[in-house]
């Protein structure tokens, strides 16, 4: 009896050894998955702000340095969707605000603070061009002017009109014709031709609309003027 009683405490003794390392074993692991907890939501949080894409002013693929204005605009496409002009994240033209016409659609802009100063469209197929060239007359002296097309931009163009637009910096106006898609980002009193600038013809051979060539677009930043 006394030796099986020995044995019965000997195996008592184990088991409780070995529950005992079976706890001690299950708290380590608890207190690993804690740690691991703790860390793999924080990773998760550096990944997600790491890969968060960066949004810049109007959209544009990078920021403008200092003392530039953020620009994206865009033609109109064929005669359904009006063009779009953004400068420093605000919308001055387009569809959704309702205030584009076929034609050319001109903003003006202040070129100190970036301030809309004016907005208009002119029809260019069943318009009057007069109008259009009082308007380039009136414009200022340091005036942003930002120019989209949409349907048809040049049919009743004349080459007084054509030449006020040529001395805000354009290389182009002199080509543009029927249907043509045109966007333009000049100012008044500019000495060179602007490097804000695309043209594209009507061309049964290459458009992208039946009647229509495919849409423009440009961004870019555009100097403040400073005097």
């Amino acid at each position: 009896m006394v030796r099986a009683g020995g044995v019965l405490k000997l195996v008592v003794l184990v088991c409780a050894f070995l529950l005992a390392v079976f706890l001690v074993l299950q708290l380590l692991e608890i207190n690993v998955d804690f740690k691991w907890g703790n860390m793999i939501p924080r990773s998760a949080h550096q990944n997600e702000a790491t890969t968060k894409t960066v949004r810049h002013k109007c959209g544009l693929s990078k920021a403008c340095p200092a003392g530039h204005f953020s620009f994206k605009m865009a033609s109109g496409a064929a005669s359904v969707v009006g063009p779009k002009i953004c400068l420093e994240d605000n919308l001055l033209m387009s569809g959704v605000k309702n205030n584009v016409a076929r034609g050319l659609n001109l903003a003006l802009v202040n070129g100190k603070t970036g301030e809309l100063l004016k907005s208009d469209s002119f029809d260019m197929w069943a318009g009057d061009v007069a109008p259009l060239i009082t308007f380039l007359k009136e414009i200022g002296e340091g005036t942003i002017v930002m120019i989209a097309s949409f349907d048809d931009p040049a049919t009743k163009l004349n080459e007084e009109a054509r030449k006020l637009i040529a001395e805000l910096g354009s290389s182009m106006i002199n080509s543009l014709g029927f249907r043509d898609n045109w966007i333009f980002v000049g100012g008044k009193g500019i000495k060179t031709n602007s490097p804000f600038e695309q043209h594209m013809k009507n061309s049964a051979e290459t458009n992208k609309y039946e009647g229509w060539p495919e849409v423009l677009e440009m961004e870019g930043c555009i100097p403040q003027r400073q005097d």
